[in-house]
């Protein structure tokens, strides 16, 4: 309640305007419900419109919000008129980045007397600032992530393919706790190392190849996010240059956090270090971003980014060289915001690791 309390003062909603959450990350948030439908709410009434599927669900674990059920002929959306009109609403926000146009002009022809317009990301916006229960989830999933890696280390070996090692990994992060993996696991071996987003394949590991692995997982809605580049054998001279430059990028930058400096300030510091080495154009994403319910959530860490670092933000610190044809090496750490600086929740080891 408190959460939705706090959309609504962010938003500046009166009493006869109401909100329509479709997102499942913001209903998550906002209620605690994890199945299908959608939330509805205003300054003096919450709820939950759903099927049967999901009505038990919705009851227990949303305690405080009224759960409607969807039945033939009467939609969410036509529920969500029913209780607009209970309650006096003339106008309502809603998520126009999640909503179709099909599903919008719907709404235009269910919801007559209503106004509508953009709820402009205020949910996302509240939510970029976690609170103890968050950071606790976060750094859990973190934890398990950590342990999985460390069980993986030793079953690495010449022979394996990315898909072998990507299903390994999966398997220990569920089997040490995880409820679901935050994203697809990406396994990025030798030459392919030099995509950042590289699909784990057949591809056979090599004495000498540099391994990149990016990978979380997830813990009580909560996301994890972190990666490591490791070698199988000794590792070309220039593949251990480029890590340590990322090495030393990450390291850095990781120890500007805090709260008050710009988000683009950290990001330009680590092309700097990189472009220095002589790697220009060979690190084209941004530093980081915020995790939580979503795997990437605001603030970024990037030079599109006007925000100003807070307390409480949750941010990835991701630098990485690639280059076509030879390989790639990606560092990261998810780190906390506290008062005076910044803390990680990732303590697998940075240093580069030869097995």
């Amino acid at each position: 309640m408190i959460r939705i309390q706090k959309v609504l003062e962010r938003a500046g909603l009166s009493q006869n305007e109401g909100v329509i959450i479709h997102k499942p990350s913001n209903i998550f948030y906002l209620s605690g419900y994890t199945g299908e439908g959608i939330l509805v709410f205003g300054h003096h009434f919450q709820a939950i419109i759903t099927d049967f599927r999901y009505t038990e669900q919705a009851e227990n674990q949303a305690p405080g919000f009224q759960v409607l059920m969807v039945e033939r002929g009467v939609s969410h959306i036509m529920l969500a008129k029913r209780v607009f009109d209970e309650n006096g609403i003339t106008a309502a926000r809603f998520e126009d980045d999640e909503v179709t146009v099909r599903s919008f002009r719907y709404m235009e022809e269910k919801l007559t007397g209503i106004a509508l317009s953009p709820l402009n990301f205020v949910p996302e916006q509240v939510r970029c600032v976690k609170d103890e229960t968050e950071i606790a989830a976060i750094e859990e999933a973190c934890n398990i992530s950590c342990k999985a890696f460390d069980a993986l280390l030793p079953q690495i070996r010449e022979g394996m393919t990315e898909k072998q090692l990507q299903i390994i990994l999966d398997n220990l992060m569920l089997e040490m706790g995880a409820d679901s993996l935050a994203f697809d696991t990406i396994v990025a071996s030798g030459e392919n190392g030099s995509l950042p987003h590289a699909i784990p394949g057949n591809r056979v590991i090599l004495k000498g190849d540099m391994i990149t692995f990016d990978f979380g997982a997830k813990k009580k809605g909560y996301c994890a996010d972190m990666t490591r580049t490791v070698s199988v054998g000794q590792p070309r001279e220039e593949m251990r240059v480029i890590y340590e430059t990322v090495l030393k990028a990450q390291e850095e930058c990781e120890k500007m956090l805090r709260p008050g400096i710009s988000c683009k300030e950290v990001d330009l510091h680590a092309h700097e270090v990189i472009d220095a080495a002589g790697y220009h154009g060979r690190f084209g994403h941004g530093l980081g971003h915020g995790v939580g319910i979503d795997i990437h959530e605001e603030p970024r860490l990037s030079q599109g980014c006007e925000d100003i670092l807070e307390e409480g933000h949750i941010v990835t610190v991701e630098p990485g060289i690639y280059v076509p044809g030879l390989g790639g090496v990606r560092i990261e750490n998810t780190c906390v915001i506290t008062k005076d600086g910044a803390r990680t929740l990732v303590h697998a080891q940075k240093a580069l690791l030869i097995l």
